[in-house]
């Protein structure tokens, strides 16, 4: 080799580490690159966790996510295969402008239409998903969009599949005229085959979810989710402000006010989205309970036959603001419990508490009265008392238990159904009865405790069940011992007297062969109440769906029966 053509050798190995290292440096600025928030001008960096996230350090404000970059913060890495990536729309009205405004859509963001489609697995548990990318047309629902999720939809009914779809759109497509429109229909038809096939469909709306996209497929699942601050309604404020000439703050159509009003399951931050959706499919997924040795042969103990105690003592004890509560019950009887909020028609009622866990293994429904840990709280959930819309909500998650074959597991401590104004202008009598009929006839085990106060038609309304059990020191009775003498004599003061006469203990209504047992408490409540729970849905799920019913309709049946 010549000395020149050594030079050039070691010339080109230079050229070629140095063109390396600007590779690299690019790469790195390119992960430190700002990107400024337009709520507030602050920087984020992509490689810090705001940046990754899109949230701003300095306001908190969700900027919008690509496709891309949700389904990177939402699926196990490398498990995404999209679906249909080719697909074009037509122009089907032949909108003036509108195959330039395309290209120019698909250009900017890598797409060829507003949403991306396909399979991803979320820590392990495949599911069907869809993403609406707001850079094209706004995310906007023209006739291939509609398309991709019928079609995506269908493939999850086929294939069994959980269906997740991010919806962030400001609704249907003006420039496909009445074709967009038709996609609301095509695509709500295919979500309800979906469900009625036995399909788990998880919605998360994020910001904006507007228009055609919020009054179809958005608001189908069977959990709706919301990332915080979501702008959430039908039509947009231009709109409202130009048709009726009223401003609708933002603040009322905004995720928070959507849970407060009952039409969401839960605002979930993005960071902790992941972790959310892969505990729901994980809780959706059918596992048998894991049960103790021996337990089929368990039989309640420390508990006497006799007590010495007057009647009322047992109504104050049932009343003692330091018993445990439903959430106390949750914490230590079940696992990787998920609050499910809403009764889906107008109002959250905090009184009632009611969600997903597992308990040994096994998902179940859990639901019950929520008096609160203090005065606030007290107030806040009218003491246990229940609104139409807590039974409305109770209601909603017995039969998404039965959807998915779940038992339901309720603890009733109320002194009754909430009285007031509101609740009798909302319906309270109606909801009460409508939950005593649908409990009757579920599909799946449905057990009872009561736990406190069992107060008349509001505890009963969560307490049609297959197995009902009280706790040693609870009451249950038609109304409370107040009302009771209030109006037999028109005195109140005689509680004590009526409380006697009553028959509201453990003890006398388990000799009248109204409950199932008597659970212990103290040390071993929680130790007899999960046996006790184990032992019941093992014998509960040993009967095939119509004996089940059949039996619960006789068991109450029998009650004055001649």
């Amino acid at each position: 080799m010549r000395i020149g053509d050594i030079f050039n050798h070691r010339k080109e190995n230079l050229d070629k580490l140095l063109q390396k290292r600007r590779n690299v440096t690019g790469q790195q600025e390119e992960t430190r690159v700002e990107i400024k928030c337009p709520e507030c001008g602050a920087e984020l960096r992509k490689d810090t966790k705001n940046g990754r996230l899109k949230i701003c350090p300095d306001c908190g404000k969700y900027l919008s996510l690509t496709p891309c970059e949700r389904i990177e913060l939402t699926a196990d890495e490398d498990s995404f295969r999209e679906m249909w990536p080719e697909m074009k729309t037509t122009d089907p009205v032949s909108f003036p402008g509108y195959g330039e405004k395309l290209e120019k859509a698909r250009r900017a963001t890598g797409q060829n239409d507003s949403v991306v489609t396909g399979i991803i697995k979320i820590y392990g548990y495949r599911a069907a998903v869809a993403v609406l990318d707001t850079g094209f047309f706004m995310g906007s629902m023209g006739t291939v969009t509609g398309e991709k999720i019928t079609r995506l939809t269908e493939y999850a009914m086929k294939k069994k599949l959980p269906l997740i779809i991010f919806s962030a759109s400001g609704g249907a497509r003006m420039q496909e005229g009445l074709f967009s429109l038709m996609q609301m229909a095509k695509t709500s038809a295919a979500i309800e085959r979906f469900k009625e096939a036995g399909g788990l469909y998880i919605s998360v709306l994020c910001h904006p979810t507007t228009g055609g996209v919020s009054a179809s497929f958005a608001f189908l699942g069977d959990i709706i989710l919301a990332e915080p601050k979501a702008l959430i309604g039908f039509a947009g404020s231009r709109v409202i402000e130009q048709t009726i000439g009223e401003h609708v703050p933002d603040e009322v159509r905004q995720s928070e006010a959507h849970v407060k009003n009952g039409m969401l399951d839960g605002i979930v931050e993005r960071g902790k989205l992941k972790k959310a959706l892969g505990r729901l499919l994980s809780l959706h997924t059918p596992r048998p309970m894991k049960k103790e040795a021996g337990i089929a042969n368990w039989s309640p103990s420390g508990v006497s036959s006799t007590t010495d105690r007057a009647a009322y003592e047992f109504v104050q004890l049932a009343r003692d603001k330091n018993r445990p509560g439903i959430t106390d019950y949750i914490d230590n009887l079940f696992e990787h419990f998920i609050e499910l909020k809403g009764d889906r028609l107008g109002a959250e009622d905090g009184s009632i508490l009611g969600g997903i866990a597992s308990f040994h293994g096994m998902p179940v429904t859990v639901i019950g009265h929520r008096k609160g840990k203090n005065l606030d709280e007290n107030r806040r959930f009218h003491f246990g008392m229940a609104s139409p819309e807590g039974y409305r909500k109770s209601l909603r998650l017995a039969k998404q238990a039965e959807k998915f074959g779940r038992p339901v597991i309720c603890f009733i401590d109320t002194p009754g159904a909430y009285p007031g104004l509101d609740a009798e202008q909302h319906g309270q009598p109606a909801a009460i009865a409508e939950n005593l009929a649908a409990f009757s006839s579920l599909g799946v085990p449905v057990i009872a405790v009561i736990t406190g106060e069992g107060g008349s038609g509001g505890a009963l309304a969560l307490a049609v069940a297959d197995s009902v059990w009280m706790l040693e020191n609870s009451v249950y009775s038609i109304l409370s011992p107040e009302g009771f003498a209030a109006i037999l004599w028109k005195d109140a003061k005689r509680a004590g007297e009526a409380s006697e006469i009553m028959k509201l203990t453990s003890r006398e209504i388990y000799s009248c062969g109204i409950i199932d047992g008597i659970l212990p408490e103290g040390d071993l409540l929680y130790r007899e109440l999960d046996r006790m729970l184990c032992s019941e849905i093992d014998r509960l799920k040993c009967l095939d769906e119509d004996e089940l019913i059949e039996k619960r309709y006789a068991r109450y049946r029998k009650f004055g029966s001649r």
